[in-house]
């Protein structure tokens, strides 16, 4: 990894959901126009760190933070900052595709811009969006069917389409190809390798080999605790933790 700023800066992260403290003092940089992995076991709170970057996490009934995240230097939980504006600068992609369904194609991918009473060409936003999922060449024709029309890696691209629109500078992705088959998933894979060109992207996955195929750093969390963070190589070759050892080589997970 580079010695550049980072793009995110997460310092003494706590995260609840009421009483449960599900993430623990954890302290992370993300480069810039890079892939992150987090890894471990179920439980371990990979993805509610994960909604702690775009402030999603307080949204769940229970759920505060604590702790400071940084989006180039700026204070994402400083009280003057809007969580709204900060969701359209750190996009997120759930594990399961959830296009809208009363809407075709087309208007999933403008619905954010619609939100935001963008008054441009649509048209061409939606045509660059769906280039840049990789999904164009399969629904240029029809693009005013129902999303739900499309097969289940078809939407998942669609939802990145659809998050990509608002132009984020971050995507967050959350196991987002663990309910699709290995074709899909492959796809979704190159296309990270595609996307970190313009976007840095932060991925949480339950798949090691995915995380060592697509990742230039990769974390390792175990019971709400971040046990080791680095390139993805050392990560998986000479970690310095004999825990995350133990993970990687499926001692326990």
């Amino acid at each position: 990894m580079n010695a550049q700023e980072p793009k995110i800066r997460v310092e003494g992260l706590d995260a609840w959901f009421g009483p449960n403290h599900a993430v623990r003092d954890v302290s992370i940089d993300v480069q810039p126009l890079s892939v992150t992995a987090v890894i471990g076991p179920s439980g371990c709170g990979k993805s509610t760190f994960l909604r702690c970057l775009n402030r999603m996490h307080e949204l769940v009934p229970g759920g505060r933070a604590t702790g400071k995240v940084t989006l180039d230097g700026e204070d994402l939980y400083d009280r003057s900052v809007d969580p709204v504006s900060i969701r359209r600068r750190v996009g997120m992609v759930f594990q399961r595709p959830n296009p809208f369904p009363t809407m075709s194609i087309s208007d999933n991918v403008a619905a954010g811009l619609r939100l935001n009473g963008w008054k441009g060409d649509l048209d061409e936003i939606v045509e660059r969006c769906l280039r840049q999922a990789a999904l164009w060449d399969e629904v240029k024709d029809r693009l005013h069917t129902a999303a739900t029309s499309l097969s289940g890696g078809q939407q998942q691209r669609l939802c990145i389409a659809r998050a990509l629109a608002v132009e984020p500078e971050v995507l967050l992705m959350d196991e987002p190809a663990s309910a699709l088959d290995p074709i899909a998933t492959a796809r979704i894979e190159e296309l990270m390798h595609e996307l970190k060109v313009r976007y840095t992207i932060v991925v949480v996955t339950h798949n090691m080999q995915q995380a060592a195929r697509v990742s230039d750093q990769t974390a390792f969390f175990y019971m709400g605790e971040l046990v080791e963070v680095g390139d993805t190589e050392t990560i998986f070759t000479n970690p310095r933790e004999q825990r995350t050892e133990d993970y990687v080589t499926g001692k326990f997970g």
